[in-house]
């Protein structure tokens, strides 16, 4: 008779609870050979237990499929294992497809830790505050990712008078000193990329560049433009106010600060977009026009959002990993929940270029830019070139 061998006693048998089908605490503690106590406590992150007990029991936990019962956990720790986010459904981009990557990766990211993730809608700037303010009431969440900073961010305040943990998807304090002092943040620098594209297009022999902002009422607007000013410095190109439009952030608004530009005595013949959306709007008054994005002016966005690729010429842009961000984010704000520092939660990533026809050598001289959208302008659509 073959009979099945007795387990080492370091590694016990493990037998489901026959009556809920659930695996309790003191199954998976008797399974790792640890104490319910050292178990509680490396699920719950506290910082006396080592990462690698941490590490080890945490994927013990997702092997047997353990599962605290939330209800009790809360009790016991004060923490319902969930982070959150809320989106402004009255924003102009708010369908911006960055947002379900961003939400995926967050989702999986916090998934990882045995987390979830709640997403709330607000229906204006003015609602944010009510949503956000009933969440952490109603103790919905343990901490909260706020997209989108602002140089006078309400969010932040309230969050920070109520105790309760936040990071942010970007920075903030345009202009302060020390503005994130107390904060944990992930970005991606904006400001590098833009300095980029500027210096890009002086290298293709573009002697006047303008650049399109979005609302000065977020930080990434500033940043953007900051790095616009880096690259003219870096191309040693004088700033000229004139070449210099902000409030784009749809393709409507892109278009009117698009058509602004090239309307001038001296207009850009290559324009540096904060935002792909409002890059992509500037195609209508280029076709408005008889220009040819590429050749006549060129064009570059920064974001990555799909539609850059299905335009024609494709617009070459700074494309950013949302998913990325969004695992990121919610990896660190679970961290910060568990006791680790704001100020040590920080991280700073890059957008990578794709080159598509939307940017290239000049064909026209400025000068010769502003005669043709004046001919055209007028009417007279004959030949190319003035």
């Amino acid at each position: 008779m073959i009979t099945n061998p007795s387990p080492p006693k370091h590694q016990p048998t493990f037998r489901r609870h026959s009556a809920s089908g659930r695996v309790k605490l003191d199954e998976l503690a008797d399974h790792l050979g640890l104490s319910k106590s050292t178990v509680s406590r490396a699920l719950n992150g506290y910082s006396d237990i080592s990462e690698s007990t941490r590490k080890r029991v945490e994927a013990t936990a997702r092997k047997m499929g353990y599962r605290p019962l939330s209800h009790a956990q809360a009790i016991r720790t004060g923490k319902v294992r969930a982070i959150a986010m809320v989106v402004n459904s009255g924003e102009p981009d708010r369908h911006n497809p960055f947002l379900q990557d961003f939400l995926a990766g967050a989702c999986e990211a916090a998934s990882a830790f045995d987390w979830t993730m709640t997403i709330s809608t607000a229906k204006s700037e003015k609602d944010m505050l009510n949503v956000l303010g009933r969440l952490v009431e109603e103790r919905k969440a343990d901490g909260f990712i706020l997209p989108r900073t602002e140089v006078e961010d309400a969010r932040i305040e309230y969050l920070r008078a109520s105790n309760v943990p936040f990071i942010l998807y970007g920075r903030t304090g345009y202009g302060q000193t020390d503005p994130d002092s107390d904060t944990s943040w992930f970005d991606i620098s904006g400001e590098a990329a833009i300095c980029s594209a500027v210096t890009r297009l002086r290298a293709f022999g573009h002697s006047r560049i303008g650049f399109v902002g979005s609302d000065p009422k977020f930080n990434y607007s500033h940043l953007r433009r900051e790095g616009y000013l880096e690259g003219l410095k870096a191309a040693e190109m004088p700033v000229d106010p004139e070449l210099i439009r902000e409030g784009a952030r749809s393709r409507d608004e892109g278009a009117t600060q698009a058509r602004a530009l090239l309307e001038l005595d001296h207009p850009p013949t290559g324009i540096v977009f904060a935002t792909d959306l409002a890059a992509l709007g500037s195609y209508s008054v280029c076709a408005e026009f008889g220009l040819q994005i590429g050749q006549d002016v060129s064009i570059l966005g920064y974001d990555g959002i799909p539609e850059c690729q299905y335009v024609s010429p494709g617009l070459t842009t700074f494309s950013v990993d949302s998913k990325r961000a969004g695992e990121r984010l919610a990896e660190m704000l679970i961290r910060q929940t568990r006791g680790e520092a704001p100020e040590g939660l920080r991280e700073l990533g890059q957008a990578e270029l794709v080159e598509r026809k939307s940017d290239g050598p000049p064909r026209l001289t400025p000068e010769e830019l502003a005669h043709k959208v004046t001919q055209l302008k007028n009417g007279n659509r004959g030949g190319d070139r003035p």
